[in-house]
């Protein structure tokens, strides 16, 4: 640690992981809230767990924040709407990821009435302040999607004393957390300081990638001025390697402990969150508004004027890339979310939804894809997964369906991070065939 700071610094832990090349475009735009469009599409499933069900119908009129859809599934987050008008359609609709999911449809009237329902809940406890984060509809906002109140769900047999909050942003373009770092720094203290309140933590640390020294200042300023932290919250560099914020990898560098596999970072001692996931629940509780919109970055060489924006959920993808002065040239790909992880949408028809954090159009191969050609069994993708893996068996094991092999190559630990494929010198699919692998195991498939 650094004496006159209070910086810790991570030591240097595990293996693989791949340096890619940051294009951090928009870390100094500031984000600027996107004017609610005249209509927005509310899926049902903007979250991992079971899907909601509409609680509106066609002809009913809606405030912001106003529940349409909920689930009495543990696992699963309720749907509020982002903009108030009248629900015109309760149907089908696509995602972004090509799926079909239930969703509602409202029509602007141009007011942005808030519901009358929204005040500040009443949190007196930790069973209190989970209840209010899943009335909240906060899902991890860093991509995952994964509902909040879950994760915040230890089981009793499990003791957690570390809560690690994740700010790395380590995908290239993705600027939006590092602006959450800068324009609302004292929204994460506040949100750490309920959490510790709550959860008993004896230690809170954040983590920031080394390539974002304005944010560690501002962050470890607040830190240290804070009197209600206890001296028990720091700020902890990480170096800059992908994919160093995915949850395993985090728990490693910040802690030294080891996720096992099949096991989540409760299972040793931690509990890992967002750093706009952390934010939003400060400021929830003080305003009793529910997540309806949310930060997303928009860049790439096809867009004409990138941004950060803060756009209502339900939106269309066409609508934000309209107020982005539209594409200057014709778009070769189209990604939401990062180029790592993020996922190719054939069109921008569909509706940007919770877990979404980046919206990416480029007119060109962009300099992370390759042309495909055969293995040349360099070893490479084996050297840089971050989970032990060896990707370029599991491909052979994919395309034959053999279960019974792709069981002993642990396919289910795989974390889709894309290392793999952007270190393969021949450009090999990697990634699809993993997701390929995980699914066949999932239903199945044919013995080997």
């Amino acid at each position: 640690m650094n004496k006159e700071t209070g910086i810790l610094h991570a030591v240097a832990r595990g293996r693989g992981g791949v340096r890619v090349p940051h294009r951090k475009n928009t870390a100094e735009m500031s984000v600027v809230r996107m004017p609610a469009p005249e209509t927005v599409v509310l899926p049902m499933q903007q979250h991992i767990g079971a899907p909601c069900t509409p609680t509106v119908k066609v002809g009913d009129s809606v405030a912001v924040g106003q529940v349409i859809g909920d689930s009495d599934k543990f696992v699963s987050a309720p749907i509020h709407a982002s903009i108030s008008g009248t629900v015109t359609a309760v149907g089908d609709v696509r995602l972004a990821n090509g799926l079909v999911t239930k969703g509602v449809t409202i029509k602007s009237d141009g007011e942005m009435r808030l519901f009358d329902g929204l005040t500040p809940p009443a949190v007196n406890s930790k069973e209190e302040l989970i209840a209010a984060v899943r009335a909240s509809g906060l899902v991890g906002l860093g991509g995952a999607g994964f509902p909040c109140h879950v994760k915040l769900t230890v089981p009793p047999d499990k003791q957690v004393d570390t809560l690690i909050v994740n700010a790395a942003e380590c995908e290239p373009y993705i600027t939006v957390d590092y602006r959450e770092c800068i324009e609302h720094a004292y929204d994460i203290l506040g949100g750490i300081n309920v959490l510790k309140k709550y959860f008993g933590f004896s230690r809170v640390i954040i983590a920031v990638e080394d390539n974002k020294p304005e944010a560690i200042k501002k962050l470890s300023a607040i830190a240290d001025e804070d009197l209600d932290a206890g001296n028990i919250v720091r700020v902890m560099t990480l170096r800059s390697r992908y994919p160093q914020g995915a949850e395993k990898m985090m728990v490693l560098s910040a802690t030294g402990r080891r996720v096992p596999p099949g096991k989540l970072p409760a299972d040793v001692g931690c509990i890992v969150m967002n750093v706009a996931s952390v934010a939003f629940i400060s400021r929830y509780l003080k305003t009793g508004k529910p997540l309806v919109s949310r930060s997303v970055t928009v860049d790439g060489t096809a867009i004409a004027e990138p941004k950060n924006l803060r756009v209502p959920i339900g939106t269309s993808l066409s609508d934000i890339v309209d107020f982005c002065g539209g594409f200057k040239t014709e778009p070769r790909k189209i990604i939401s979310g990062g180029p790592m992880m993020g996922i190719a949408v054939c069109g921008t028809d569909a509706p940007f939804c919770k877990q979404n954090n980046a919206l990416l159009a480029f007119a060109d191969e962009h300099d992370m894809e390759k042309t495909v050609r055969d293995c040349i069994r360099c070893g490479r993708c084996v050297e840089v997964c971050p989970m032990s893996l060896m990707p370029t068996l599991i491909e052979r094991y994919s395309r034959v369906k053999d279960t019974d092999a792709l069981a002993k190559m642990n396919v289910m630990t795989c974390m889709e991070c894309g290392s793999c494929a952007f270190a393969c010198p021949s450009g090999r699919p990697l990634v699809q065939y993993m997701r390929l692998g995980k699914q066949i195991l999932k239903e199945g498939g044919n013995r080997g």
